[in-house]
């Protein structure tokens, strides 16, 4: 700034010499033309004008002595009287400034000559025109030079101040990006001001840099609020309105896998079952009122949790994360799922609303090994009934080799079972209460992997369900076991077969089941086809062409897991099946509990009417039994009956 000052203080003072400079030439200029037009003027009056009388003087005449027509613009000639006698003018043609130059000149200053003898006197102006071209001439060489005085110490300026610029811009970036790498950002800008190398560069920019740092200042968190609220747009479900996958998965990365504390809880996994069948069959609009419904129950339900967490992962998945909740208190959370699924599945008249998987977690557990694990959970949950739950413990992972699988690796594996027959067939007798009724051994499989490790048969037939491998595996076990029943020659015994109700739906697995049974009739009237209460209801025509064709070659069926879904006896009366098998869920603890007893001696009086034998399963004490002989149900099978031993 002190620069720019002085070179300002140095233009003025140029242009107050030049101007100096310029106004006494012209000023001597002006003088020498006054003093020679007088000179000749006087001349002219004692030479010629007082040696004739003034009458005979004529303009043509005066004007030939005057001959310098360049000297006046006017010569006047007047009497004692000071009658003007003769008046000459010069006419000239001049440019705007030299006659506005010739005009003030004259009338500011107007010239007399005179001659005392003879009283004559002359009145003249003098013709400036070369004065004022000499003045036109003088101010464009002032303007022209003070042009070029201004135009310069701006070049200069220029130069300067870019130079300066740079040194400034070059200084505050080096310290400012010293403290931006050292992850001190708040401290650059006041740093950069009280640096020594700007206070070199002898500028003041403590007001400025303060200005602009309030300016950036409200700048970053103007951008700090728009990108966090782009964020939380970004973060959420647009139906729910509750955190998306991105969310939880950096939830669950802050505050669990990388927690600076022990942390501990439940996560939990639920599936809405219907959302693609109310899509398709009710429209999009009623799908998300579904999902809707079933966020609500989930916020309800996991509202009574301290530090509860909600997230919509994908289309028909919710994550839960139950925060210091253990396992055992997990499982009341399942049930209270499952009870108010129940009750909205009755109120909307689905066939179910959701499963629920539950694992535990801890501080360092990596997220998509959590996943793997509940996701396994769920599959196990969606093999049990409608809005079942399930909780998958440590306990039981421990030498579990499926543990962790992906669903890729579950692929191979099942793959891998179907292509080497890898399946180990034992059995379990139901035994028959009554000499006249006749019961049959179920035939259970158990799967092996490469390294003849025993796989969790509940999971591997979920995950064969859920990646539509449920029909080849159906069909390896039907194929095991005819081949095993014809190799041992049980030709006295009955066995039934489990047989998934994707398959059973399948138009496929039946035309190529009523083919295989077929070929060995005598084989298939020994067999009973057990298929899950909730699978048949599923897709009851298709459940209804099954059942016809299975007595249609000599075989039976059993309704297994009988009690958990909605089944009306109407239901039982179009399919016709020959046994229902009652859940183990109404079998434990039946002694005490008076509801399921009565619950089952009712399902026993109105399925003997229609020609139904009930059996129950899961009988593991003696009270258990003593119960069921007095409920009058026709078989019971179980741990407390007989484990299931080799064929």
């Amino acid at each position: 700034m002190a620069g720019f000052k002085k070179l300002i203080f140095i233009q003025l003072i140029s242009w107050l010499l030049f101007a100096s400079i310029g106004g006494y030439f012209v000023a001597s200029a002006f003088d020498n033309a006054v003093s020679d037009a007088q000179h000749k003027a006087q001349s002219v009056v004692n030479n010629y004008i007082s040696k004739h009388s003034i009458v005979d003087i004529a303009p043509d005449q005066l004007q030939r002595v005057l001959a310098d027509g360049n000297t006046f613009s006017s010569f006047i000639l007047r009497d004692q009287q000071g009658k003007e006698i003769v008046n000459i003018k010069s006419p000239t043609s001049l440019p705007a400034i030299a006659q506005l130059v010739n005009t003030s000149f004259n009338s500011i200053r107007p010239q007399f000559a005179v001659n005392q003898a003879s009283d004559i006197k002359v009145e003249f102006t003098i013709n400036a025109t070369n004065l004022g071209l000499i003045l036109q001439q003088a101010l464009f060489i002032v303007i022209l030079v003070s042009g070029l005085m201004a135009i310069i110490p701006i070049m200069f300026m220029k130069t300067m101040f870019s130079k300066l610029n740079r040194n400034i811009s070059m200084t505050v970036a080096e310290i400012i990006d010293v403290y931006i790498n050292q992850n001190q950002v708040n401290n650059a800008l006041e740093t950069a001001i009280n640096s020594s190398k700007i206070k070199q560069l002898g500028v003041d920019l403590v007001p400025s840099f303060n200005r602009l740092s309030h300016f950036l200042q409200s700048k970053h968190e103007d951008i700090q609020n728009a990108a966090q609220s782009i964020k939380q747009e970004a973060y959420k479900d647009v139906v729910t309105k509750l955190g998306n996958r991105n969310m939880f998965v950096e939830y669950y990365e802050k505050y669990i896998e990388s927690s600076e504390k022990s942390t501990f809880g439940s996560l939990a996994m639920v599936r809405c079952s219907e959302l693609q069948v109310i899509n398709q069959t009710r429209g999009y609009q009623k799908g998300d009122e579904y999902v809707k419904a079933v966020a609500d129950i989930i916020k309800h339900i996991s509202g009574t949790y301290t530090g509860s967490k909600v997230f919509r992962l994908n289309s028909s998945d919710f994550a839960i994360v139950l925060p210091n909740t253990p396992l055992k208190e997990s499982e009341r959370f399942g049930d209270n799922l499952q009870s108010r699924f129940t009750q909205y599945q009755q109120n909307q008249e689905l066939s179910s609303v959701a499963n629920t998987g539950i694992v535990g977690y801890e501080k360092g557990k990596p997220l998509g090994e959590l996943l793997s694990v509940v996701d396994n959970a769920m599959s196990m949950a969606q093999s049990k009934q409608a809005n079942a739950w399930h909780v998958q413990r440590e306990t039981d992972l421990v030498n579990n080799v499926s543990a962790g699988f992906g669903n890729q690796n579950w692929r191979k594996v099942i793959n891998e079972v179907i292509e080497s027959k890898r399946v180990h067939l034992v059995m379990q007798n139901i035994m028959p209460i009554g000499k006249s009724m006749k019961a049959y051994a179920e035939i259970q499989v158990r799967f092996k992997t490469a390294e003849n490790q025993v796989l969790p048969t509940a999971s591997f037939l979920a995950m064969a369900e859920k990646l539509d491998m449920a029909m080849e595996i159906d069909q390896l076990i039907i194929n095991s076991s005819l081949e095993k029943i014809k190799s041992r020659n049980f030709s006295e015994k009955f066995f039934g077969l489990n047989v998934t109700a994707s398959s059973a739906h399948n138009d496929q697995f039946v035309i190529w089941l009523e083919r295989r049974l077929l070929k060995d009739t005598n084989i298939a009237s020994k067999l009973v086809f057990e298929v899950s209460e909730f699978g048949l209801q599923q897709n009851i025509k298709a459940s209804k062409r099954f059942i016809d064709m299975i007595h249609r070659v000599g075989a039976r069926i059993t309704v297994e897991r009988f009690g958990v879904g909605l089944t009306s006896f109407k239901f039982f009366r179009d399919l016709k099946p020959d046994f229902i098998k009652m859940d183990a869920s109404y079998t434990r603890g039946l002694e005490e509990d008076k509801n399921n007893q009565y619950f089952m001696r009712l399902m026993v009086d109105l399925a003997h009417r229609i020609g139904v034998s009930v059996f129950a399963e899961g009988v593991e004490s003696q009270e258990e039994k003593h119960i069921i002989e007095t409920l009058c149900l026709d078989g019971v099978q179980g741990y407390y009956i007989e484990k299931p031993k080799d064929i």
